[in-house]
């Protein structure tokens, strides 16, 4: 995503809060909700980030270089925990709101100039957006894997189907009371996209279940 793009979807953000359930059919009541954000940053350094200073002066800081390279900062408001390297990479993740990445980055930036670093210049990508959802239907996974194409269903291995959509790009974990995660997508209109055409898929393939009796809610992580 470029800076432009960046700042456009920050200005949509102020007119849709995407933690609350959104409704887009009048019909059926479609429901989801953005529950991760996945963004990379990438820091302008002149030397590498001491990450031994940053641990030794910050604190809400986990660094154990024996066990995983780079330092773990969480930031409460907005809650958001990064991960950070020496080469000036880091990872941002459990936001839910684009909007408030550019907040928790000033924030990174400056705890560790607190520590007597030089960064500057953070450049946000959005990486994942994930959100989890409801179908409103029970769905017939095995007849399911069987309609939807590039579909894999291994109840022994996973209690839900896994289905990769092919246009929009974005991947579906659906279980049978109708329940989903959708991942993969890098905008919220892409979100929107993929879950409207799953929705209008089970009912046009026939796959949504009139039998409540046969549903194993015990398979379902959302319940």
């Amino acid at each position: 995503m470029s800076e432009k793009d960046f700042n456009n979807e920050i200005e949509n953000e102020k007119h849709h809060e995407e933690d609350k359930w959104e409704n887009y059919d009048n019909e059926i009541d479609l429901s989801y909700k953005i529950v991760n954000i996945v963004h990379t940053v990438d820091i302008e350094i002149t030397e590498e980030i001491n990450l031994n200073q940053i641990a030794q002066n910050q604190l809400n800081v986990e660094y154990n270089p024996e066990r995983f390279p780079g330092l773990v900062m969480r930031i409460e408001k907005p809650h958001a925990t990064a991960l950070i390297f020496s080469n000036g990479k880091m990872v941002l993740t459990g936001l839910k709101k684009v909007i408030e990445a550019n907040k928790v980055v000033k924030k990174i930036i400056k705890n560790i100039r607190k520590s007597g670093l030089d960064v500057r210049n953070p450049i946000i990508t959005t990486q994942n957006i994930v959100a989890t959802g409801n179908l409103h239907a029970n769905i017939d996974l095995n007849l399911a894997a069987i309609s939807m194409e590039s579909a894999m269903y291994e109840p022994e291995v996973f209690p839900g189907l896994i289905y990769k959509m092919q246009e929009p790009k974005v991947f579906f974990n659906i279980f049978s009371t109708g329940t989903f995660v959708c991942l993969g997508a890098k905008e919220k209109d892409i979100i929107k996209e993929g879950i409207l055409k799953l929705n209008r898929q089970v009912r046009e393939l026939g796959i949504v279940r009139k039998n409540l009796d046969s549903i194993d809610y015990e398979d379902d992580p959302f319940l």
